[in-house]
C-alpha cells in the first residue's frame, strides 16, 4: 500500500512510519505534505529520500483550493493512505471525498472525550487521571471520525502537559505504526449494522 503523511511539525510521528513500516510488507511512504514550508517532518522526508512538498495557506485562495492542490499532488503520486500525524490544519471535504474511508489520524486523547486543539491541557483542567491515545479516520467533524485503535495510559499525578505528551509519543508511534499496518494488510472494515464501529481481523 503506498502511504502518504502529511505533518506541521517536528514529524516524530511521520519517523516512527519510516522507520518501522517504510519498505516493509508492501507498504511504501510515497509523499510527505505539510501545511508549513519549515516544518522538520519536511527534513525528515528529505532525508529519506520520500518526495516532501509544502502547501502553505497563503499560496492558495482558500483552503479548498489548497487542499485540492495537495489531494491532485498525493494522487499524482500513488497514495492509497493518507495518514494526518501531527497536521494541524482541518482537511476539506473535498481532500476527505479523494480518499474516502482511506484519510487517518493520530490525536493524544481518548476520544469522544477531548476533540480539537490543546488536548491534553483540556484533559488536566478537567482532572482527569487516565489520558491516551486515538487513531480514528477522519471525517468532516473535528475528531468525529470512527475510532481504529485507542490505548490508555494511567498517570494520576500528572500536573504539566508537556510532560505528558512527552509519555503519549510512544503510544502514539505504535498505535499508529499498528493502523496503517492493518490497513494495508485489508484488517481493517466497519460493521455493517453500525458503520460508526471499525472491526479488526488481527
Amino acid at each position: 500500500m503506498n502511504v502518504a503523511v502529511l505533518a506541521s511539525g517536528s514529524g516524530t510521528n511521520l519517523q516512527a512510519l519510516i522507520d518501522r513500516v517504510h519498505g516493509r510488507d508492501g507498504v511504501r511512504i510515497v509523499a510527505v505534505g505539510s501545511d508549513r514550508p519549515d516544518a522538520q517532518a519536511l527534513e525528515r522526508a528529505r532525508s529519506a529520500g520520500i518526495p516532501e512538498r509544502a502547501f502553505a495557506a497563503d499560496a492558495y485562495g482558500d483552503r479548498r483550493d489548497r487542499d485540492r492542490a495537495m489531494a491532485d499532488w498525493l494522487q499524482s503520486l500513488g497514495a492509497e493512505l493518507v495518514v494526518a500525524a501531527g497536521y494541524m490544519r482541518l482537511l476539506d471535504p473535498a481532500f476527505l471525498d479523494a480518499f474516502p474511508q482511506r484519510v487517518i489520524n493520530v490525536h493524544p486523547a481518548l476520544l469522544p472525550a477531548f476533540p480539537g486543539l490543546h488536548v491534553v491541557q483540556q484533559a488536566l483542567d478537567y482532572g482527569v487521571k487516565v489520558f491516551g491515545v486515538t487513531v480514528h479516520f477522519l471525517d468532516s467533524g473535528v475528531d468525529t471520525g470512527p475510532i481504529i485503535l485507542q490505548r490508555a495510559l494511567h498517570l494520576p499525578d500528572a500536573s504539566d502537559a508537556d510532560e505528558v505528551l512527552t509519555q503519549l509519543h510512544p503510544v502514539e508511534h505504535e498505535l499508529l505504526v499498528e493502523a496503517v499496518t492493518l490497513i494495508a494488510h485489508g484488517a481493517v472494515g466497519f460493521d455493517l449494522a453500525n458503520p460508526r464501529r471499525v472491526v479488526l481481523d488481527r
